[in-house]
C-alpha cells in the first residue's frame, strides 16, 4: 500500500478488499465523475485478510482524515470494518454488503462468503478482454510474430468460418489466430515453428463453400462468375488444403460444412484442452 503525501487540499479515499479491488475502484471512478473539481487520492489495499491488516489501513485513513469504500465477501469483516470507522468517526462505504443483502433475502437463501471472489470474477473479465483483443489484432494473418502466444491457431481457405470462430473462442477467453490459405502465397514459416498442438485445420465441401463466396459476392454487388466462386478454382483451393493437412497429421482438421458455429467451437476448445491437458473447467 502508498500513498501521496497528505495535503488539506487533497481528499483522500481508501478502498479496502479480500481481492484486487479492482470492482471497487470502479464503482468510486466511476461515481467521482461528478466531482471533477476535487483533487483526490485513491489509495487502494487489496488482499487483505485479517483484522491486523484493516485496523492499520484504518487507522491510516483516520490520520488522513479520508473516507473508506470496500468490498468484502465476509460479513463479520464488513461488520468489523463499520464499528471501527463508526468509532472514529470515518466516512465509509459498503459497496457489496448491502446488494448481498438484498440477494439473500430475493433469493431466500444466506451467500456463501467466498472470499476472493471478486478477484476471481475480474480475472476472468481481464483475461477474457485481453484474449478478445489478441483474437482481433491476429484475424486473418494480419500479424505473425504474436503466434506463440495463441491458445488455438486456425487455418483454412477463405470463408471457411475463421473470423467468426475465432471471435466466438475469444469471447470465450481463448486467444485465437487465424492463417488463410491463399493459392500461390507463401505461408507464415512461424505455423511450424510454434507448439503445433495448438494448430486447427479447417475444411468444407466445395458446394456448401461456393454457395457461401456467391452470397458474398452478390451482397457487396460484385461479379458472382468470377474466378473466387468458380468450382474449379474452389476445388483447386480445397485439394491445396488438404494436401498441407495431410503433411501436418499432427493438425485436428474440423469440418465446418452446415455445421453450427456454436458445435465446431465446442469440439475445437475440446480436442484442444485434452491435448494441452487443460481441465475440464475450460470446456463450455
Amino acid at each position: 500500500m502508498s500513498s501521496a503525501p497528505h495535503s488539506p487540499n487533497i481528499h483522500t479515499i481508501f478502498i479496502l478488499s479480500d481481492g484486487t479491488g479492482e470492482t471497487a475502484a470502479t464503482m468510486v471512478r466511476a461515481a467521482l465523475v461528478q466531482y471533477s473539481e476535487q483533487e483526490i487520492n485513491i489509495v487502494r489495499c487489496k488482499n487483505l485478510r485479517s483484522e491486523e491488516q484493516i485496523s492499520r489501513v484504518i487507522e491510516d485513513c483516520f490520520e488522513k482524515r479520508g473516507m473508506l469504500a470496500y468490498t468484502f465477501a465476509s460479513p463479520l469483516i464488513r461488520k468489523k470494518i463499520a464499528e471501527l470507522c463508526l468509532e472514529k468517526s470515518i466516512p465509509s462505504s459498503d459497496l457489496l454488503g448491502p446488494l448481498i443483502y438484498t440477494l439473500d433475502n430475493f433469493f431466500g437463501v444466506e451467500s456463501s462468503s467466498q472470499i476472493g471472489a471478486l478477484r476471481q470474477t475480474d480475472d476472468q473479465y481481464y483475461k477474457r478482454i485481453e484474449a478478445i483483443e489478441y483474437t482481433v489484432r491476429n484475424d486473418d494473418g494480419k500479424i505473425t510474430n504474436e503466434l506463440d502466444k495463441a491458445d488455438i491457431v486456425l487455418v483454412g481457405i477463405s470463408r471457411t468460418s475463421k473470423t467468426p470462430l475465432s471471435i466466438f473462442l475469444g469471447h470465450k477467453g481463448w486467444k485465437v489466430a487465424n492463417i488463410p490459405l491463399v493459392l500461390g502465397s507463401p505461408i507464415p514459416p512461424q505455423l511450424f515453428t510454434i507448439d503445433q498442438r495448438k494448430v486447427v485445420g479447417l475444411i468444407i465441401d466445395i458446394d456448401s463453400l461456393q454457395r457461401i463466396r456467391k452470397n458474398r459476392l452478390e451482397k457487396f454487388g460484385q461479379d458472382s462468375g468470377g474466378e473466387y466462386a468458380s468450382a474449379q478454382q474452389i476445388l483447386k483451393e480445397i485439394e491445396y488444403a488438404e494436401n498441407l493437412f495431410k503433411q501436418n497429421r499432427r493438425w485436428p482438421v474440423f469440418n465446418v460444412t452446415e455445421r453450427a458455429l456454436e458445435e465446431t467451437a465446442s469440439e475445437i476448445v475440446r480436442v484442444i484442452a485434452a491435448r494441452l491437458g487443460l481441465p475440464d473447467s475450460v470446456l463450455f
